[in-house]
């Protein structure tokens, strides 16, 4: 069973990864290395698809599909990655890439209408 504080640990390190990556600060690869146990890997990542599929679903319905059949190819990679520390890594990075991307999706749209 989850606890609930790994699963609020998790969400925290998955903000904090999101503001460095979003700084283009060398600290993200350091966070994601310095996490050598696979539980806390999939817990981040678990609070990356969390905030993905949450701000995914305010998009226009194209750009929300569109971002479903990533959210796939995401779980895809994770699965195929799933006792490799180094392609978990990976998937992360990925993932925290997905959300920055649907978060400027939005700031355009928020650009575009007002």
């Amino acid at each position: 069973m989850t606890s609930p504080d790994a699963a609020a640990e998790g969400r925290r390190r998955a903000d904090e990864f999101l503001t460095l990556l979003a700084r283009e600060d060398a600290a993200a690869d350091a966070l994601l290395a310095d996490l050598a146990d696979l539980r806390d890997l999939v817990f981040l990542g678990a609070g990356l698809t969390a905030i993905a599929r949450a701000e995914g679903r305010a998009l226009p319905t194209a750009q929300r599909a569109q971002a479903s059949t990533r959210q796939i190819n995401l779980a895809q990679l994770r699965d195929a990655n799933r006792g490799d520390l180094d392609g978990l890594r990976t998937w992360l990075r990925r993932s925290g890439e997905e959300v920055l991307f649907i978060r400027s999706l939005h700031a355009r749209a928020q650009q575009l209408s007002g």
